[in-house]
């Protein structure tokens, strides 16, 4: 799934928040993590490896989807109680794969909602001034070929 496409079985706020968490920094989230592992009733990790998935495009002049190619990704699903987390990073970080779905299950739990959304929200804002930052330097190289 990405972020344009979510899956139409999550809410759209979860959906956000795992977007969110995909790109979320490592270090403040394995962090989150270790703070809530204490609040979960065991950690049942029932996948943690990395792989290649494809990476759809959509072409913008004739609108057809396409693969532009692999990514390698960390995955990891767990179990905690009855409830599941997921999460799937880019790169082999398998501990930050795992940080995000202990913050999936804790949330599925609804534990220490108020400091989950706090994070996210953080996290989404530095994400939009990290985007906000290479769009300007990617206008910064842009030729205008009628003066050209």
């Amino acid at each position: 799934m990405t972020a344009e496409t979510p899956d139409p079985a999550l809410p759209a706020h979860h959906a956000r928040t795992l977007s969110v968490l995909a790109r979320a920094r490592p270090g403040p989230l394995k962090a989150l993590a270790e703070t809530l592992l204490d609040d979960l009733d065991g950690v049942e990790v029932l996948t943690n490896r990395t792989g290649l998935v494809m990476l759809p495009m959509t072409d913008p002049v004739q609108g057809t989807d396409f693969h532009l190619g692999e990514v390698l990704v960390a995955e990891a699903h767990i179990r905690t109680g009855a409830a599941e987390g997921y999460g799937m990073v880019t790169g082999r970080d398998l501990e930050q794969a795992l940080a995000m779905a202990v913050v999936d299950a804790a949330l599925m739990q609804g534990l220490r909602a108020g400091v989950i959304a706090t994070f996210v929200e953080s996290e989404a804002a530095e994400q939009a001034e990290q985007d906000r930052r290479s769009l300007c330097d990617i206008a910064a190289t842009r030729v205008d070929m009628e003066t050209f």
